[in-house]
């Protein structure tokens, strides 16, 4: 990735975090199934995939990691949370949908102030949460 691109995430809207943030989330979830998983098909590995990024499973995170977030962590979720996109896709509720992206925008949002290893924690406890906790 070009690293001379200069952002300023205090000037982009916490959906353009989340847009980042969703690939951070889906980045990390596959690295994570290869290293641990040992899926022998591809086919195994992006169903697997699909029940870790779902809209449910990232909104369920936000409850499973809340004695993790820091202040400014809880802002920047209350921000993506409170956001209005304009758009809820229809396999999701709306509050499903906003606690999802606010886990996203955070995720992103930290990716932009060069907190990378802010992510990778996080992240990392974020599928050892999910693994433990969701069916």
């Amino acid at each position: 990735m070009p690293n001379n691109l200069e952002i300023n995430a205090g000037e982009l809207s916490p959906a353009l975090w989340a847009y980042l943030g969703d690939a951070l989330h889906e980045l990390g979830t596959r690295k994570y199934l290869l290293a641990v998983k040992k899926y022998g098909t591809t086919g195994a590995l992006h169903r697997e995939a699909v029940r870790l990024v779902k809209a449910e499973s990232q909104a369920r995170l936000v409850q499973l990691l809340a004695e993790e977030f820091t202040e400014e962590e809880k802002g920047i979720l209350r921000r993506g949370r409170n956001y209005k996109t304009g758009h809820i896709p229809v396999h999701t509720d709306p509050v499903t949908y906003r606690h999802s992206t606010a886990w996203e925008g955070l995720l992103g949002y930290l990716y932009l102030t060069g907190k990378e290893e802010r992510v990778e924690d996080l992240l990392g406890k974020a599928l050892k949460a999910l693994e433990e906790n969701i069916t």
